[in-house]
């Protein structure tokens, strides 16, 4: 579940118990040495690993989003 980019790391903790944290020495235990930085690279710029973080950039792209619907159509 960690591996997969889309899985949040609050949907891990309800279905596994684990924190974070536990998450990432889990991940640091079982992977090899590169694999985890890359893996660490990877999620730790991801939103989507994070729900309540997730929802705040999708709220704030969904009114950018509308602004620039809004300003174009008042230039056309």
């Amino acid at each position: 579940m960690a591996w997969e980019d889309r899985t949040t790391f609050d949907e891990i903790q309800k279905q596994t118990g684990l924190t974070e944290a536990e998450v990432i020495k889990v991940m640091r235990a079982n992977l090899k040495a590169r694999s985890f930085r890359m893996w660490r690279k990877r999620v730790s710029g991801r939103i989507t690993k994070h729900a309540g973080k997730f929802r705040e950039n999708r709220r704030e792209m969904r009114r950018v989003t509308s602004r620039q619907l809004l300003n174009q159509q008042e230039r056309d």
